[in-house]
């Protein structure tokens, strides 16, 4: 939570963070080039879809998880404690959801830059 505190007179303050708000296309659109992708290492495909994400995750053991949030897709492994939780919405599905797939699928996926 980087960014500045910005006080006004009537005691009003709010955190600005400029270099967040450019990322995300609030000042502007040239958040477009920072896109991430999530790509399947073996083939090379870029996961572009759920169905095809839950059909790699599965061959790797890992199981829907339907006990949980119903506004989540959600995987679950027997063997561990881990828990992949994403976004019901796949076009709301980002990089942050990339990199926990990335750490809990250890040299299965890789993000880059689309």
């Amino acid at each position: 939570m980087s960014g500045v505190w910005v006080f006004k007179n009537n005691g009003v303050y709010r955190l600005e963070n400029p270099q967040a708000e450019a990322s995300d296309g609030r000042q502007g659109r040239s958040s477009s080039s920072k896109r991430k992708v999530l790509v399947y290492l073996p083939t090379g495909e870029v996961v572009n879809s759920y169905a095809f994400l839950e059909h790699i995750l599965t061959g790797l053991g890992w199981e829907r998880y339907y006990d949980g949030d119903p506004d989540l897709y959600q995987f679950h492994r027997q063997s561990s404690i881990d828990l992949i939780s994403l976004p019901r919405d796949f076009s709301k599905f980002n990089s942050i959801n990339m990199y926990d797939i990335v750490i809990k699928t250890p040299n299965v996926f890789h993000v880059r830059d689309k």
